[in-house]
C-alpha cells in the first residue's frame, strides 16, 4: 500500500514527498526527498528523510500541531537564511 499525500518544493530539483506506506508489514508515514535529474541524471528518492511508524503518528501530529506559525516567521527573519545561507536544520530532513 502506497498513498502519496503531497509534496513541498525544496528547490528547483528537489521535492519533499509525504506518503503513507507499508514497509516490511509496518504501516507508517514516510517523508523523503525526491530529486529530478537533468539530462538523464538520477531521478528518484534519496536516502534523506524519515519514517514515522503508525503507532507514533499521533505523537508526531501533536508535535507538529504544537508549532506556532508566528514563531516560524520570527525565526526565519532572524536566521542566516535571510542572508542567502540555507538553514542547517532544513537541510537534514
Amino acid at each position: 500500500m502506497e498513498k502519496d499525500i503531497g509534496k513541498i518544493s525544496k528547490n528547483e530539483k528537489t521535492d519533499i514527498v509525504v506518503r503513507v506506506d507499508d514497509f516490511g508489514g509496518n504501516v507508517g508515514v514516510t517523508i523523503r526527498e525526491f530529486v529530478t535529474g537533468a539530462d538523464g541524471g538520477y531521478s528518484g528518492f534519496t536516502k534523506s528523510g524519515t519514517r514515522i511508524p503508525a503507532s507514533e503518528f499521533g505523537k508526531f501530529k501533536e508535535l507538529i500541531n504544537s508549532i506556532n506559525e508566528e514563531d516560524l516567521v520570527s525565526e526565519i527573519e532572524g536566521t542566516s537564511e535571510s542572508a542567502g545561507e540555507p538553514d542547517k536544520e532544513q537541510e537534514t530532513l
